[in-house]
C-alpha cells in the first residue's frame, strides 16, 4: 500500500512539475519577446525653451467697501410727514432727509418754555428782594433750582423734537427708501441706506509670506468684472497688525479715488501689486511639466543622427502665469521639450514631432477666453 502511495505521489509531482515548468518557460520567452519588441514611435508636440523678462507681483482678490456706510433709522416713533431726498441721490452732510410729526412735542415745548420764563421771572424778583433782606437766601436758592430744572426740561424737549428728524451724517449717496409719507415708524426702523463712494476702500487678504513685500503707500492696480479692460489704481493705506491664526493670512486695506463712482461697495476685485525689479526667467508651457510627489520632470528631445529621442529630466519650477511656467533649474534656453503626449513616453523613447500647429498647446502668459 505504501508503495502504491509513493508511486502516486511521484506521478503527481511529475505532472504538476511539468505544468509549472511549462508556464515558467512560456512566461520567460514571452517576456523576452516583449522586452526585445521595438516600441512604436510616439507622435508628440514640442517647443523650444525660451526666456522673458518678468515683473514679480503679488495677486489677490478682494471686495470694495465704503469709507462710511450706515442704515439710517429713527430714534423716535411717529408719522412720516416729509421726505426730503430722492432714491439714489447725492446728499451733503447735515442735509435734512426726513421729518416725523412733532405737533404734540411742539405744544409741550411751548408749555415748558412758558414755565421756564415764569421761573426766571420769579428768580429775578427774589434776587431783588434778597438785596433788601426781604426774603431768605434759602428761598432764592430754591428758585434757582426750579429755574434750572425748567431750562433742562426745555432742552430735553428740544432734543426729543430733534429726534423726529433725520439729517445726513456725512456726504454720500442714498439707497432706496424703505418708508413712505404717512407711514408710522418705530424707533430703529430702517429708513434708507447711505454710502460714501469717494474715496472707497478695498479689503483683501495676503499670505503671511508676502508681508515683507508690502508696505503702506505702495501702489496697486485692480480690475473688476463691471468694467472689462479697465484698471483702477490705488494705494495701500492700512495693514492689519496681526496675522489670522486660522488662515495664516494678513488683512490689507487700500484706498481708491472714485470721483465717477464706478467702484461700488461689495464689488469683487482682482488685485495685482508689483513687488520688485523685473528679471529674466526661463519659460516653458505648463503642459510640458509632469507634476509628481517626488519631483517635477520634463522630457527633453535629443537628435541622435536624425533620430529623435525623449529623455526624462527633473526640473525645479517657479511662478506660473497663464499657460506658461518658470523653470528655475534643470533647463537652459534652446532646449527642446515635449509639450503633449507625455503619457506615451518613457526614457529613451523614439519620437516624432507633429507638424499640426493646432495640436500644440497654447503658451500665453495672459490667456483670455474668446468671445463667442
Amino acid at each position: 500500500m505504501f508503495k502504491r502511495m509513493f508511486l502516486m505521489l511521484i506521478i503527481a509531482g511529475l505532472i504538476f512539475g511539468g505544468i509549472f515548468g511549462y508556464k515558467a518557460v512560456g512566461n520567460y520567452f514571452m517576456n523576452q519577446y516583449f522586452d526585445s519588441m521595438p516600441m512604436p514611435v510616439a507622435t508628440i508636440t514640442a517647443t523650444t525653451v525660451t526666456t522673458a523678462q518678468w515683473q514679480p507681483y503679488v495677486s489677490a482678490v478682494g471686495s470694495f467697501a465704503a469709507v462710511n456706510s450706515t442704515e439710517l433709522s429713527t430714534e423716535a416713533s411717529g408719522i412720516v410727514t416729509s421726505i426730503q431726498f430722492d432714491n439714489a441721490s447725492e446728499v451733503r452732510r447735515g442735509q435734512l432727509l426726513l421729518t416725523l410729526d412733532d405737533s404734540v412735542d411742539q405744544a409741550d415745548l411751548t408749555r415748558l418754555s412758558a414755565a421756564s420764563k415764569l421761573a426766571e421771572l420769579e428768580l429775578n424778583r427774589l434776587q431783588t428782594l434778597l438785596k433788601d433782606k426781604g426774603v431768605s437766601e434759602l428761598d432764592v436758592r430754591r428758585r434757582e433750582s426750579e429755574a434750572a430744572q425748567a431750562r433742562a426740561a426745555v432742552a430735553s424737549q428740544q432734543a426729543r423734537i430733534a429726534q423726529k428728524t433725520i439729517h445726513a451724517p456725512f456726504d454720500g449717496i442714498t439707497g432706496i427708501r424703505q418708508v413712505s409719507l404717512g407711514q408710522l415708524v418705530s424707533p430703529g426702523d430702517n429708513v434708507v441706506s447711505l454710502q460714501s463712494l469717494d474715496p472707497i476702500y478695498l479689503n483683501f487678504s495676503l499670505p503671511e509670506q508676502q508681508l515683507a513685500s508690502i508696505s503702506k503707500g505702495q501702489q496697486l492696480t485692480v480690475s473688476v468684472d463691471a468694467w472689462t479692460g479697465q484698471q483702477f489704481t490705488g494705494e495701500i493705506t492700512a495693514i492689519a497688525p496681526a496675522v489670522r491664526q486660522s488662515s495664516r493670512s494678513i488683512e490689507v486695506q487700500a484706498t481708491f479715488a472714485n470721483p465717477e463712482h464706478k467702484l461700488r461697495p461689495g464689488m469683487f476685485a482682482r488685485v495685482q501689486m508689483d513687488t520688485g525689479e523685473s528679471s529674466e526667467v526661463t519659460l516653458i508651457p505648463q503642459t510640458a511639466i509632469q507634476f509628481n510627489p517626488y519631483g517635477n520632470s520634463v522630457f527633453v528631445i535629443r537628435d541622435n543622427d536624425g533620430k529623435l529621442t525623449a529623455h526624462q529630466r527633473f526640473v525645479s519650477t517657479g511662478q506660473s502665469r497663464g499657460d506658461v511656467i518658470a523653470v528655475t533649474d534643470g533647463l537652459t534656453p534652446g532646449d527642446r521639450v515635449a509639450t503633449s503626449g507625455l503619457l506615451k513616453l518613457r526614457n529613451g523613447a523614439e519620437v516624432q514631432i507633429s507638424d499640426n500647429e493646432q495640436a500644440s498647446p497654447t503658451a500665453d502668459p495672459s490667456p483670455e477666453p474668446a468671445n463667442q
